[in-house]
């Protein structure tokens, strides 16, 4: 007679920039009865207040994080940051999350395909004894941002590499119209960061997030950020307040 194993789920602390494919990436944790997922952790610009790169506010970040019932952490960054400042940071994050998890070493990310962001990753990680995890790696980005579409979640560009995208795409909905008229060198997924996105609703989030578009900046005279006000807010944003 076999006697079954109860084998314990994994936990994972989820690495979230607020946008389709770490919303995808959830998805697909909270679906999987293999792992637990304990928490969000974000890098956060400090001077700016938003998501670094995306240029979300972090009031958005911290109301995703209230929508999904996750707990967020904030790995804050500088202005501007090298790749030893973001490294420090990302240690500090780490140390900070065995703190509060002592029973958690594996971080969760979003990537798609591209192997040398990957690798990056698995450095840092490595060195600190994490292991990183990618439920999405290897899919076909079309099938992909069909189906975050079809699924029903809203989501907005936020950033647009002006170099492989026209600015005019900052501030639209990710939605069939973007897409169907997405040039062919742009991938589906922006996973080359030709833009990045800010999800405020969908099956995973248990109340919308109310926001609509503010005012536009172009900075360092390529990307192109479309603000994101929560609510009713009409506080325009303050000149220079994206950061990276």
């Amino acid at each position: 007679m076999t006697t079954a194993v109860n084998v314990m789920p994994t936990p994972v602390v989820v690495s979230w920039s607020g946008g389709k494919d770490s919303t995808l990436m959830l998805e697909r944790l909270l679906d999987d009865p293999s792992v637990v997922v304990r928490a969000l952790i974000t890098t956060v610009s400090s001077v700016y207040d938003r998501i670094s790169i995306h240029g979300v506010r972090r009031s958005i970040l911290r109301a995703q994080a209230s929508s999904l019932g996750l707990p967020l952490h904030e790995i804050l960054l500088g202005a501007t940051s090298s790749n030893d400042d973001y490294a420090a940071a990302f240690a500090a994050g780490l140390r900070a999350l065995e703190q509060a998890y002592p029973d958690i070493r594996t971080m969760a990310f979003g990537d798609l395909y591209l192997a040398d962001v990957r690798q990056y990753r698995e450095t840092l990680l490595g060195e600190h004894g994490w292991l990183g995890v990618y439920p999405l790696w290897g899919e076909a980005t079309p099938a992909l941002a069909r189906y975050f579409v079809r699924r029903g979640y809203i989501a907005t560009l936020t950033c647009v590499d002006t170099h492989q995208l026209a600015p005019d795409f900052a501030g639209r909905p990710f939605n069939d119209a973007l897409l169907d008229t997405l040039p062919m060198s742009v991938d589906p997924c922006g996973e080359n960061g030709e833009f990045h996105t800010c999800v405020t609703d969908g099956p995973i989030f248990r109340t919308p997030i109310v926001v609509h578009t503010g005012e536009q900046l172009l900075r360092d005279d390529r990307f192109q950020y479309c603000d994101l006000i929560e609510g009713m807010d009409t506080e325009p944003m303050a000149a220079g307040t994206f950061g990276r």
